[in-house]
Parts: structure tokens; C-alpha cells; sequence
């Protein structure tokens, strides 16, 4: 289906769905998240209390690992990933349609940059080895010159004088024959040392050719991986093209059912008891990370990005880790692969609350239910209810850290929690970078 007819079958679809009266249509509505949607803040925090649970965490069942089994509606296998968009029948399936697209966007971004990480790695070690061998082979030449030098030396004297004649003719006999001794063990240290460097040599040139053949393969995978994260995109920017082509009221429409799952959901978590109302504090660095992502709201989401000026989601909470002063895992699968788990009952500002059975996106707890994040293509970082999206669970990156004995959130800025939460957007998708 060409994407003219595709667009026209799609808006007739739209309006026909949107003009039918409330009393003979109810649409189903979507279902965003299993275990979050988004509550809105004055749910979460209405009593300035966080709202966390005594229960256990709302890590799905069997999903411990990101590529855990999914149970979640919206998953799609790769084939229907990458297949052109069929016409919705309604908005609602036009929802899901959307919101499918945008996951999948996100899943293919973070396996792009955990590729382009491990490149980045393989990078700097392959440079070191290049370093270390040059200094290998610097260091076996020198070798090589004085223990010639000492070869040569010795040869003359044995020219001139046996060692026997030596010995008769010193004036010291002891010092001669002292000598003699000395110069024999530092020959023998030099052949020594020049067998030494040389394997050392030898095992460089081996390392350095298995960097460079490990680094050609990584390229290839990048690319490749990037290929695929383009491929989805230019879907993801079909379904806002369609999105493009409603009117205001359709689109006004639209955003509001998707808020009223997201605002469903939130109020599900809180009434599971998955949050508790004891306020808890951030460590130095955890203030200091949170202090960071909420001076970072109201800038753009771009793949990839890590800021200063644009920030994907994992982009976001590494770069507010790093400013304050701890490194951790650039994507958002590494951080809850490699970071402590916490339940959501003992979340505390500064933490990170993971979502998607394949963790494929994240976001910075700030404290009364609520975190910072970069939520899709086409948005802006903002504020949003702590369940936007489906929430696997909750990692720390400074378990060992001290809680500060108090502590104020930063102010917000206005407009702070403007937007969709879930990334929704009239927009085309901007350009992968």
C-alpha cells in the first residue's frame, strides 16, 4: 500500500472513529503499562509524602535480565518491526500503533549505543596496545645496541689479552678476576633481557592484531545495528506522518486517551502499595545528579545524545551520575544489568527507575513519586509520574553512599511537566544523528 493511500485509508478511519457518538463507541483503552502508567503528581505527592511501598518491588516476573520473556501487549517480533504500518481502525489502535513504534525505535537506539560504547572501548584499548608496543620495540632495539656493544667489547679484549694473560698481568689479580665476573653476568642479563623483550615484542604485535581484528568487527556491527535503528525510525516517522495529516481536535483527542491511561496506571501502582509514604533522602552525589537532570528540562531529545544541549533517556541519568562524580553504564540495559537492585519501596532521590521487560528505557528519581526523563523522539526532557511506562524495577548507582540528614529538591521550572509523558508527539521524528 503506497504511503498516499495508506495516509487517506488511515484519516478517513480516524474521523469516522472520532465522529461516532460516546453512547455507540466506547473504544477500549489502551493499557500503557502493566505496572505503571503514569499517576499525576498531585496523585503521587498530593500529601508532599514519596509515595513507596512496604512490598516488594514491581520487577516483572522472570524479566530479572533485559532479555527476560515479554508479556507485555505491545511486542512485537523483529519481522513486524520492520513492516510498513497497516491502517488503524480507530484512535485507539492508532495509539497503540504509535506507542509500539516508539518503543521499538528505543530498543533498537540502545542496542546501538551499547555497540557504539563497546566500540568506544575497543578504541582506546587498541590504542594502548599501539602505545605499549611502540615502547616494546623502542625498548628491544636499545636493548639489542648495548648488548652488541658489550659483545663487541668483549671480543676485542679477548683479542688482545687471554683471560689468563689478564689475570697474570693485573696488579690486582682478585679485581681482575672480580671483573671478569661481572662482566659475564651482565652479558648474560643482556642475552636475557633481549629474549625477554623480544617475546614481549612478540606478544604486543599478536595483542595489536587481535585488537585491530576485534575493533573491524565492532564497525561492521555498528553499522549494521545502526542500519536497523534507521529502518525503524523511517517507520516510526510513517506513523507521525499519519499523525500529521489529522486535524487539532483529532490530535487534542488523541493525546487525551493516552493520558488517561497513563494517569490510570499511575493510580494502579499507588493503590498495589508498591510505594510507601516515607520520605527518604539522596546521598551527596544522588542531590547532586538530581539537581543536574532538572536543570537539563525543557531541552531536546535527540538519539544518541549525552548532552550538553540534547539527551536520549540512558544519555540523561549517565550524564547526571557523571556530573556528580560517578561514572556509570551509558545505556539503560547496562545500568540495570550491572547497577544493585532496590525495590520501589526503598527508592530515594537519585536512584534510577527502569522500564520494559527488555529494559529499554529509564529515568531519574527525583523524590514525591516523580522523575526526570527524556521520554521519546520529538519530546522534551521533563517531569513526569514515576510509572509513565512500564516499570521493570528500580536500580542505585551509590548503594554504599550515606542519605543526607536533609535535603530540598530543586525547584522546578515552569512548564516542567508539560508534555506527554510517554513521548507522544505530532511530529516527525527528528533525524537520527
Amino acid at each position: 500500500m503506497s504511503g498516499r493511500l495508506l495516509r487517506a485509508v488511515c484519516t478517513a478511519a480516524l474521523a469516522a472513529a472520532l465522529t461516532v457518538s460516546p453512547a455507540t463507541a466506547a473504544p477500549t483503552e489502551p493499557a500503557p503499562v502493566p505496572s505503571g502508567g503514569s499517576a499525576s503528581p498531585a496523585e503521587a505527592g498530593a500529601t508532599g509524602t514519596e509515595p513507596e511501598t512496604d512490598g516488594s518491588d514491581a520487577v516483572a516476573p522472570g524479566a530479572d535480565e533485559p532479555g527476560a520473556e515479554e508479556s507485555d501487549a505491545a511486542e512485537v517480533d523483529a519481522e513486524t518491526a520492520l513492516a510498513a504500518p497497516e491502517a488503524p481502525e480507530s484512535v485507539v489502535a492508532l495509539l497503540r500503533e504509535l506507542q509500539t513504534r516508539y518503543r521499538e525505535a528505543e530498543e533498537a537506539t540502545e542496542a546501538y549505543n551499547a555497540t557504539a560504547e563497546k566500540l568506544k572501548q575497543r578504541t582506546a584499548r587498541l590504542k594502548k596496545v599501539n602505545a605499549d608496543l611502540a615502547k616494546a620495540r623502542a625498548a628491544l632495539e636499545s636493548s639489542r645496541r648495548d648488548a652488541g656493544r658489550l659483545a663487541r667489547e668483549q671480543y676485542q679484549g679477548h683479542t688482545e689479552f687471554s683471560a689468563y694473560l689478564r689475570l697474570l698481568l693485573a696488579r690486582d689479580p682478585q679485581q681482575a678476576l672480580d671483573r671478569s665476573h661481572v662482566v659475564g653476568r651482565l652479558a648474560a642479563n643482556r642475552a636475557a633481557t633481549v629474549e625477554r623483550l623480544t617475546g614481549a615484542a612478540r606478544r604486543a604485535d599478536r595483542l595489536a592484531a587481535a585488537s585491530r581484528k576485534a575493533l573491524d568487527q565492532q564497525k561492521k556491527l555498528a553499522a549494521r545495528q545502526k542500519k536497523e535503528r534507521d529502518a525503524v525510525s523511517g517507520r516510526l516517522r510513517e506513523v507521525e506522518g499519519l499523525l500529521a495529516t489529522l486535524s487539532e481536535d483529532q490530535l487534542t483527542r488523541l493525546a487525551a486517551l493516552e493520558q488517561k491511561g497513563v494517569d490510570r496506571a499511575q493510580r494502579e501502582l499507588v493503590a498495589s502499595g508498591a510505594l510507601s509514604s516515607t520520605r527518604r533522602t539522596p546521598t551527596r552525589q544522588g542531590g547532586d545528579a538530581v539537581a543536574y537532570a532538572v536543570r537539563q528540562i525543557g531541552k531536546p531529545y535527540v538519539w544518541g545524545a549525552e548532552g550538553p544541549d540534547s539527551f536520549d533517556c540512558s544519555g540523561l541519568t549517565s550524564a547526571a551520575w557523571s556530573a556528580a562524580g560517578r561514572t556509570i553504564p551509558r545505556t539503560s540495559q547496562e545500568q540495570w544489568k550491572r547497577l544493585p537492585r532496590v525495590p520501589l519501596s526503598a527508592l530515594r532521590p537519585g536512584d534510577l527507575v527502569v522500564y520494559f521487560p527488555k529494559a529499554t528505557h529509564v529515568a531519574l528519581y527525583i523524590g514525591d513519586g516523580l522523575v526526570v526523563q527524556a521520554p521519546r523522539p520529538g519530546a522534551e526532557v521533563k517531569v513526569s509520574p514515576l510509572a509513565s511506562n512500564p516499570v521493570l524495577g528500580a536500580v542505585r548507582p551509590d548503594p554504599g553512599g550515606a542519605p543526607l540528614s536533609a535535603y530540598t529538591r530543586p525547584e522546578l521550572p515552569e512548564g516542567a511537566r508539560d508534555g506527554a509523558d510517554t513521548g507522544y508527539s505530532a511530529d516527525t521524528a527528528p533525524d537520527a544523528p
